[in-house]
């Protein structure tokens, strides 16, 4: 719903500082030896803003400027750089140059296109693209540009960090004595930005530096890159024009506030379709809640989602008539049709909300601008507890809220005011994983079959993955899921089970066989019974620096049945093992029960983001699991 996240990369990243030698106008040979792994610096990267009241109105404009330096040969790749720019924030002037030996040459190649955003299918920004001429090592490239904000509620991050080292990074605001301003600063634990607050000219001049940035890193398993890169949101808290002060930002009620505007003439009409449709939807419900699920499960069956973005549009829902007429919406539509036939049903407790996700870092007491938020859904109040409505995911069931939500804050709009109301973690048990496994050994491959349950999430997130495919490509991904063992799995045929019923779980049923992978010397026969294995991969690094994160919760349980052939005996169990703490309860536990052995295996995660402290406990586990992966049972020929 933010058109501002373009603004923000949409990757995980991290970022290091680290104390290096800074020049003002360094030699190519003096960078490299200091930079000897990179194919560019940023020598500087500034932006400044200009806050003045002009003709009684409050404008804001942007300088950015960005200075950087070709290291080696393979650095020329690189010769292209883009901003944005839209309705919202217009773009007034740009240059750009190649700098070779104090020779400049102008950049002339530009394009302009349409921003690209792989959760958004149109947002009305643009992006200018500069293709810089003549690179060499040692060349600069050297931009800037000039934007205005058409709304001053919409101003963004700075972030001290890119994708190569930086040596300068500032932000500079100069504004007027009448304009008064807020900034919050995240992720800067030792205090390295630099601050400093002037007067010039009758202006105030706010002022933050940080050098000598090390390069972004990516790591896997990231709750996202603003959780960990140092950044500052900036905002307008207020100005004064006649000796008359204007409220702007700077808690929840004046962000509702903003937010009200967008909503508040929202589905004032009547509109008999959708009040028909409505009545259909909910004629076999005999209760409140079921009138809710009905709505919430047509809105998902029968509106495609389609984010469209353009200007206002990415904070103002449509209107739910026209959604339903077109049958595609973006978030907000969703929940703007949503809402709109639970009034034709006579429901007046679901409400309109708003909410950020998961990669988005703030609470909105801790920064209450629309930096907070990205997303918009309803939310249905149920007595005193709330059910978050999100359609925009497809399979997602009735009851819990879209993985990408937990945890955050939502901000309701309910009854003419707001109410700030946490959406819960889901817990792994509702998202459990179940397996059934038979083995039986013929002719020293490894036969069976097996039954393998999806619940809440992991059941959305593997049939959203699964979509429409068929025949060859769908063999191929089922079995991708279910192999077992070594890559001589073989999935002889399969079926599935409530594909479409969301309120059951998914079921995969399969026979497959293994060759090569019991082994057999003299009259013993070993068979590792772990033949899945899915925890062996995620050891945390020790340099690692961002937390880990993981998509949500997950109970998993496998039940394997190996029978053994006749004239064999049991020669070897490996011993029981459970693991039960903070982070997550495990046990291993073998049997023989009349002519099978029964190996159970349970892991349930119990916390979704993982601090730095809690590193060595989750290695820990992970390696007392690792270790039981390889153990083998031992059968014998009597």
């Amino acid at each position: 719903m933010n058109y501002l996240k373009l603004l923000s990369k949409n990757y995980t990243l991290v970022t290091f500082l680290v104390s290096l030698t800074a020049f003002s106008q360094g030699t190519l040979q003096e960078y490299k030896s200091t930079f000897p792994d990179y194919n560019e610096l940023i020598i500087n990267d500034n932006t400044s803003y200009d806050f003045f009241i002009k003709d009684k109105k409050l404008n804001v404009t942007e300088n950015s400027y960005n200075e950087s330096m070709i290291l080696t040969e393979n650095g020329i790749n690189n010769n292209s750089e883009s901003f944005t720019y839209s309705e919202l924030v217009k773009l007034l002037e740009y240059e750009a140059e190649t700098v070779i030996n104090n020779k400049r040459i102008k950049v002339t190649q530009t394009n302009e296109k349409e921003s690209r955003d792989d959760a958004i299918f149109y947002n009305g920004v643009k992006e200018r693209q500069l293709i810089f001429p003549n690179l060499e090592a040692g060349a600069k490239k050297i931009y800037q540009y000039k934007r205005e904000y058409v709304d001053y509620h919409l101003l963004h991050k700075y972030i001290f960090g890119n994708s190569f080292p930086i040596l300068n990074s500032t932000l500079e605001i100069k504004t007027d004595k009448e304009i008064n301003i807020g900034y919050k600063i995240f992720n800067d634990p030792n205090n390295s930005i630099e601050f400093s607050k002037t007067e010039k000219k009758g202006k105030y001049i706010y002022k933050w530096t940080l050098k000598n940035i090390k390069p972004l890193k990516y790591e896997s398993f990231s709750p996202g890159f603003l959780h960990i890169v140092p950044h500052i949101d900036i905002y307008i808290k207020d100005y004064t024009v006649n000796d008359k002060k204007v409220e702007v930002l700077e808690d929840v009620e004046k962000l509702f506030n903003y937010y009200q505007n967008f909503v508040k003439d929202l589905n004032k009409e009547e509109d008999n379709e959708l009040k028909e449709i409505t009545e259909s939807v909910i004629a076999n419900a005999k209760t409140e809640e079921e009138k809710v699920k009905n709505i919430f499960y047509w809105v998902k069956d029968n509106i495609k989602y389609v984010a469209f973005e353009n200007g206002y549009e990415g904070f103002k829902p449509r209107e739910g008539s026209l959604v339903c007429n077109r049958k595609f919406g973006d978030c907000k539509d969703m929940a703007s049709i949503i809402t709109s036939m639970a009034k034709y049903a006579g429901l007046k407790n679901v409400y309109l909300t708003w909410i950020g996700t998961r990669e988005i870092p703030y609470s909105y007491n801790e920064l209450a601008t629309p930096a907070v938020d990205n997303h918009m859904i309803a939310a249905y109040k149920k007595g005193n507890e709330y059910i978050f409505l999100d359609a925009t995911d497809k399979e997602t069931r009735y009851g819990i809220p879209t993985a990408f939500i937990q945890g955050k804050e939502a901000l309701i709009n309910e009854d003419g005011g707001y109410k700030i109301v946490e959406v819960p973690v889901i817990p792994g048990e509702t998202n459990a994983v179940t397996d059934h496994v038979k083995f039986k050994i013929e002719n020293e491959k490894l036969v069976g079959s097996g039954s393998l349950v999806f619940k809440g999430y992991n059941r959305s997130n593997l049939l959203s993955q699964l979509g429409d495919a068929a025949n060859k490509k769908r063999f191929e991904y089922i079995k991708s899921i279910v192999i077992k063992g070594n890559n001589k799995f073989k999935l002889l045929e399969y079926t599935e089970e409530n594909i479409k019923d969301r309120d059951l779980p998914y079921i995969i049923n399969y026979k497959f066989d293994i060759d090569s992978y019991i082994i057999k010397i003299d009259k013993d026969i070993y068979v590792n019974l772990n033949v899945d294995t899915n925890f062996d991969q995620l050891v945390i690094e020790k340099d690692r620096v961002s937390k880990f994160e993981l998509d949500f919760l997950t109970a998993s349980q496998g039940t394997y049945e190996l029978e053994i052939p006749q004239n064999y005996a049991v020669k070897y169990l490996p011993k029981d093992l459970t693991i039960d703490n903070e982070l997550l309860s495990a046990s291993f536990k073998y049997e023989t029960k009349e002519n099978k052995v029964i190996y159970v295996a349970k892991i349930n995660q119990k916390k979704i983001l993982l601090d730095k402290n809690d590193f060595e406990l989750w290695n820990e586990s992970i390696k007392k699991i690792k270790t039981n992966y390889g153990e083998t049972i031992i059968i014998n020929q009597k």
